[in-house]
């Protein structure tokens, strides 16, 4: 049973390919020629160079898969214009579902965002059943929530079975552009204050959130979404594990929305200057205040999805990011790595042998 992942260099993606390749599925990777495939490219599978905003190369991507992962996605809060967010989003996914039931593909998981679901002022999970705020989302969380509508408007129509799974922040290895998620750790280090904030989200690894696909296209429910989460957790709470795991002080300062804004602003006329990415944004910034939490009840119901703690997530991203270009070795020269970290290195080791 051939299974396409597309998006597959990504961080979702590239650990997708993983877990469906250790539970013994063949996988086809779908990535775009320009993609860079380091976080793939020692995986026994098969890639397929095709572009979602091009609909005549996905046929042939898709054709002999009776299964899809759609992870191709734009993740970002900065440096991308609406426009692009909502059109990879909403016209990439349905130029996929049109492709995939041409090819006879026997069911579709939508890789979408638990941001979907909203978020709240105060500390309560939020569930599948929860509507979204579109009022107070930034361009890449509309885009999540266009994507969903559509997709499962055009699956009805086409009569092409699709499920969709709604991941948390998702934390861990083999992120070679840093994403927004794993940024939370390297932001946390780099900043000389050590500022925390109010607010909080739900943190989850991202094998978790690969095996969570894995469940949803064997037991999951046609038309159904499934949040693949772990802990919710106050940002002072996370940005105090990550300084417990790496060593170093803090949270020594408590910003409060205002005074976020104001760093995310000086980040990214800093990013401008320097020609690289900012690590945090004011689009980020704006979520501050905000509980994005969620409950992921229902896929540990149906799907027996059972996630790691959110300490262990965090400890599996240190452990990757420390090894990797997105932190300095000046920075990792003031890192006093817990041992819940070399743990988490050796493991993520021995996952790869």
């Amino acid at each position: 049973m051939t299974v396409l992942v597309t998006g597959a260099n990504g961080l979702i993606g590239a650990n997708l390919c993983r877990s469906l390749l250790q539970r013994g599925y063949p996988v086809r990777a779908m990535v775009r020629k320009s993609s860079d495939l380091s976080a793939i490219e020692n995986l026994h599978l098969d890639v397929a160079y095709a572009d979602v905003l091009h609909p005549e190369t996905l046929y042939a991507a898709a054709e002999g898969c009776e299964l899809v992962f759609h992870a191709a996605a734009v993740f970002a809060y900065w440096g991308v214009a609406d426009s692009e967010l909502e059109r990879t989003a909403v016209e990439g996914t349905s130029n996929m579902l049109v492709a995939a039931r041409a090819a006879n593909v026997r069911r579709f998981i939508l890789t979408s965002s638990s941001v979907v679901f909203g978020s709240s002022p105060r500390s309560v999970a939020r569930s599948e059943a929860d509507p979204p705020d579109e009022a107070y989302s930034p361009p890449y969380c509309l885009s999540k929530m266009h994507q969903e509508r559509a997709a499962v408007k055009l699956a009805a129509e086409l009569d092409l079975d699709l499920v969709v799974v709604n991941p948390c922040i998702t934390v861990g290895p083999h992120d070679t552009k840093l994403s927004p998620s794993n940024a939370i750790v390297v932001a946390y280090l780099s900043d000389p204050f050590r500022a925390t904030f109010p607010g909080g989200c739900n943190i989850v690894s991202v094998l978790d959130v690969a095996a969570g696909h894995v469940l949803a296209a064997e037991k999951g429910r046609r038309g159904e979404s499934y949040l693949l989460g772990s802990e919710n957790m106050e940002w002072s709470l996370i940005h105090r594990t990550i300084a417990e795991l790496c060593g170093v002080p803090g949270p020594q300062v408590y910003a409060n929305h205002t005074a976020s804004y104001l760093a995310a602003t000086l980040h990214e006329l800093w990013a401008q200057f320097t020609k690289t990415r900012p690590l945090t944004s004011r689009e980020q910034a704006k979520m501050v205040g905000q509980f994005y939490w969620y409950s992921h009840a229902k896929a540990a119901a149906e799907l027996g999805y059972a996630p790691r703690p959110a300490r262990q997530a965090l400890a599996e991203a240190i452990a990757a990011l420390v090894s990797g270009p997105h932190i300095t070795a000046d920075l990792r020269r003031t890192l006093a790595l817990g041992r819940e970290v070399y743990d988490a290195r050796v493991a993520l080791c021995r996952e790869a042998m």
